[in-house]
């Protein structure tokens, strides 16, 4: 190639290179100012209201039936409540951390988690396809969007806290440290669309529409419809009626319907606050069987304030599930190989100390004691079981 032709291309890629980066910087320089431009005005609420906040909830738990794992399990494997969950170990049972927006026309809370609680709680979460399932969502505590519909309505969506039950997710916020069995055994938390609506001054309506009964990820078609209703009829006593309804059938099979009516009270009077609730549940047994699997749970809790800082609380319950409809207690080893563990029928009682330490920070102590019909609790060996079981457990806790 002579000197020429050399010296004609060396020229033409130096325009083209000029060119280009005209023409780069002419796009870049559009799409900067196209993407200062919102497609969606958005403007804020005066009224509007952003906090932030955290949790650390620390705990030690010694179980008296010394599970070999750790785990506080039946002596069949299965956890047995979601807290605490470990024997013999310092460990944290929830930490979390919280955005929460509220305004006169639109609020929202994101709440991330982690904890053993966390770990216990979700594993039932389904995981169908690749996409979804428990290793993402039990870090979503809460995460749900609301809009105001008309003056007093109010309409969620994502994921929030269950419609059922008389307690809480939050150990802070439970008459005792340890939740109660017919807490345990039915869903803490839901995930769809819920409307609240304050009928009168004193009673307030909730009806939800979620993919079932706790589960965030779908195992099925069906929907789950939940019903609650709260009466105030003066300061210090309130009265709720609970209701969720779904299909728990897998895939491919015949819808399977599970129920769950609830009623619960809680008063303070004074130094004093009690608890009480009732739940009734059931769920259609699979195809060829028939019939219905029931179960029923109770529980009433007492709590008095003995100093400003310090309180007592005495709770009592109750829980039958001779089919493990909710309660699946697992199998075991036995002679020839594994052996079902029996159903869970069995009495429940715990004493509780509690002490404000400072304001925001929590020390939680509570003995535990269950007794159950048949041998299902863990006896300090693989494969062992016994008819009771209990735990020992301290908790210092953090609201920031």
């Amino acid at each position: 190639m002579n000197r020429a032709c050399r010296s004609l291309i060396r020229r033409d890629v130096a325009r083209l290179a000029i060119g280009s980066l005209a023409f780069a910087g002419l796009t870049t320089s559009s799409y900067a100012s196209a993407q200062e431009v919102p497609v969606v005005s958005v403007s804020r609420d005066s009224a509007s209201r952003l906090t932030v906040g955290a949790f650390v909830d620390a705990y030690y738990a010694w179980d008296m039936g010394r599970p070999p794992l750790r785990d506080r399990a039946f002596a069949g494997g299965t956890p047995f409540t979601t807290q605490p969950s470990r024997h013999n170990e310092f460990n944290v049972n929830l930490a979390y951390l919280e955005v929460m927006r509220v305004a006169s026309r639109h609020r929202g809370r994101l709440a991330l988690q982690f904890g053993t609680s966390v770990q216990s709680n979700y594993a039932g979460e389904p995981s169908t396809g690749r996409i979804s399932g428990p290793s993402v969502q039990q870090f979503l505590q809460e995460a749900y969007a609301g809009v105001k519909l008309g003056e007093r309505t109010w309409l969620d969506a994502g994921v929030f806290a269950a419609n059922v039950g008389m307690e809480g997710w939050v150990s802070r916020d439970n008459l005792t440290y340890t939740r109660s069995l017919v807490a345990d055994y039915s869903p803490y938390y839901s995930a769809g669309v819920r409307v609240t609506h304050p009928v009168t001054s004193t009673l307030t309506a909730r009806v939800d529409l979620v993919n079932g009964w706790q589960n965030i990820s779908e195992n099925n078609d069906g929907k789950g419809l939940g019903v609650r209703l709260d009466w105030v009829p003066r300061t210090g006593t309130t009265v709720s009626y609970f209701s969720l309804v779904t299909d728990e059938a897998p895939v491919g099979e015949d819808a399977r319907v599970r129920m769950l009516h609830g009623v619960g009270t809680v008063l303070t009077r004074g130094r004093w606050t009690l608890l009480g609730e009732v739940d009734l549940g059931g769920q259609e047994r699979e195809a060829g069987v028939g019939g219905w699997s029931r179960w029923f749970g109770m529980v009433a809790t007492a709590r008095v304030a003995v100093r400003p800082n310090a309180a007592l609380i005495a709770r009592i319950e109750r829980f039958d599930d001779p089919d493990q409809g909710v309660v699946a207690t697992g199998s075991r080893p036995a002679a020839g190989g594994m052996r079902a563990n029996p159903a869970f029928r069995g009495n429940g009682a715990s004493l509780g100390v509690d002490i404000t330490a400072a304001p925001g920070v929590l020390w939680r102590t509570e003995l535990r004691g269950f007794g159950a019909r048949e041998a299902v609790f863990p006896s300090q060996s693989v494969g062992g079981a016994r008819r009771t079981g209990g735990v020992l457990v301290t908790s210092l806790a953090v609201t920031l």
